[in-house]
């Protein structure tokens, strides 16, 4: 099975530009924590809830005034709506990440995939509980105090 089988199509996306207070609506109207960053249909980021609230409120940054590339994640990891879902899970569990954008072999979003659309729609649910279970392991506390 392609990830392109079980994909999440027409994902909204915002631009490096927008503000993060847009960003977050966005986010509260289409029910989710991470939206897709392009420049066009170039895929140049990913931006989640968590780097809203850690990289800017936490910072001091206002929502009308920090854009979205200021918090963003540069060069997020992706998949190909070609590559195998057994190959997606397995970057999903070495990388603990709960999203992949998928972009087709021209490197234009087309979708996302996440652990969810994973679980409903796999065949081989044993190789979701194993990612599942590496991408749930608690991080430990930076505690170094800088």
């Amino acid at each position: 099975m392609q990830i392109r089988d079980i994909m999440t199509h027409d994902v909204q996306t915002v631009a490096p530009g927008d503000t993060i207070r847009r960003a977050a609506q966005m986010m509260d109207e289409l029910n989710v924590g991470v939206l897709p960053v392009c420049d066009g249909s170039k895929l140049v980021g990913i931006v989640t809830d968590r780097d809203i609230t850690v990289r800017a409120t936490s910072a001091g940054l206002g929502p009308d005034s920090c854009k979205v590339s200021e918090v963003m994640t540069e060069r997020p990891r992706y998949c190909y709506e070609d590559d195998s879902v057994i190959e997606v899970t397995r970057l999903m569990a070495d990388r603990q990440i709960r999203r992949v954008p998928v972009v087709d072999r021209n490197d234009r979003l087309i979708g996302i995939v996440s652990l969810g659309d994973l679980a409903i729609d796999a065949k081989d649910t044993s190789a979701v509980g194993d990612a599942l279970e590496q991408i749930s392991s608690p991080a430990q506390p930076d505690r170094s105090g800088q």
